[in-house]
């Protein structure tokens, strides 16, 4: 684990926790003003990780993760030391195929190809694969699974902690800004997270439009690289219905899902198996119904097909919101049943509780101490 600033500066040091051990390599600490600086931070992550990686003991299992890309190389080199180690990725992020969208790398340019070779070379090599959801497994197991074998693949969706959603229990309180920004008496279709590139609004503004005289308030709580245009946005189509807010600290988040009748969530079509967004699982805690813009067999997608928790729909399906919205506000007995169902998909499938179980499942089929047996694939 490096010492990125994601933890509080007491907590920087190697540290043990009951049979849990945490060792912090050193990394140069440079920040992520700069492409330069991410860049020199991640360079002295590789070299000391696989450099701990080579000096480790033998270890059962490692568990790399995505970020910074290609990281999971530090288990390979323990593992070709140590041929029984088991190794698992857990994927989050995409490589090349984020960086060819976001426009970083030329897509099947030089770069890209020799990503995708490393990708194959990391992938003959695994154990595991943990995927987000089922579009993530499809873009990555046709791609870069050996031909020699069959890779087990699990797909596990991200989670929130049971214990901090309480089904029942005292409440946090109103959120305080929530009169300020016109939210009272008001039917709430709120977005919260990173409005970044790989979520379109178009629909939302034209949504918003539509219901400006209905008494229903778009708000969007977050920021990220379509911040501006959504504030250009709002000016030029004069929709006031369409309330923009910065983040919030995380102590107010329930306060502010707790405002809301329902939760939205976008994400570009070709987005599909690249990116997997994580707020879901706090709509769904929060017991809100989601009207979904966006691909299928995203994690959204799955979430509502199983649990009927919302609507799932494609980028543009304007109509099919403002209808959906229309008859939430027009029948409270179905909005009832749609938080229900909400609430119960998050118990069921998008809690630690639940999650945790699968993971320690996986480890535990690839410990030879406690199996003897390799790992099956897991259907999603």
């Amino acid at each position: 684990m490096g010492r990125g600033g994601y933890v509080a500066p007491a907590e920087h040091d190697n540290h043990s926790q009951g049979p849990v051990k945490v060792i912090r390599v050193w990394t140069a600490q440079l920040g992520s003003k700069t492409k330069l600086r991410r860049l020199l931070d991640w360079a002295t992550f590789y070299l000391v990780a696989m450099g701990r990686a080579v000096m480790l003991p033998r270890q059962d299992v490692i568990v790399a993760m995505t970020t910074p890309p290609y990281i999971a190389w530090a288990g390979v080199l323990q593992k070709l030391l140590h041929p029984s180690t088991r190794l698992v990725l857990w994927n989050m992020d995409c490589y090349p195929d984020a960086a060819e969208l976001a426009g970083v790398i030329k897509k099947n340019g030089i770069v890209s190809r020799l990503m995708r070779r490393m990708n194959r070379a990391l992938f003959s090599r695994l154990d595991h694969l943990i995927c987000l959801d089922v579009a993530m497994r499809d873009l990555l197991v046709p791609q870069y699974g050996p031909r020699q074998r069959e890779l087990p693949v699990s797909v596990v969706p991200n989670w929130e902690r049971l214990a901090a959603f309480p089904a029942a229990g005292p409440s946090r309180g109103p959120w305080e800004k929530a009169g300020e920004l016109g939210l009272s008496g008001k039917f709430v279709v709120l977005y919260m997270g990173n409005t970044g590139v790989g979520h379109p609004f178009d629909a939302v503004i034209a949504g918003a439009k539509r219901l400006r005289d209905r008494g229903v308030v778009f708000l969007i709580v977050g920021g990220g690289k379509r911040w501006q245009w959504l504030h250009e946005a709002k000016a030029k189509e004069q929709v006031e219905n369409l309330v923009l807010h910065d983040y919030v600290p995380e102590e107010q988040r329930r306060a502010v899902l707790a405002a809301a009748d329902c939760a939205l969530i976008t994400l570009e079509s070709r987005m599909a198996g690249v990116m997997s967004p994580s707020k879901l699982h706090g709509n769904l805690a929060a017991g809100l119904p989601v009207i979904y813009l966006g691909p299928e067999k995203s994690n959204v997608d799955e979430a509502i097909r199983r649990f009927d928790c919302g609507i799932s729909l494609r980028d543009g399906d304007v109509e099919g919101m403002v209808g959906f919205i229309e008859g939430l506000m027009g029948d409270q007995e179905r909005l009832k049943n749609y938080r229900k169902a909400a609430r119960q998909a998050f118990e069921t499938a998008y809690c630690d509780e639940r999650t945790l179980p699968r993971f320690c499942a996986i480890l535990d089929s690839l410990t030879p101490a406690r199996t003897g047996e390799p790992a099956g694939t897991e259907a999603p």
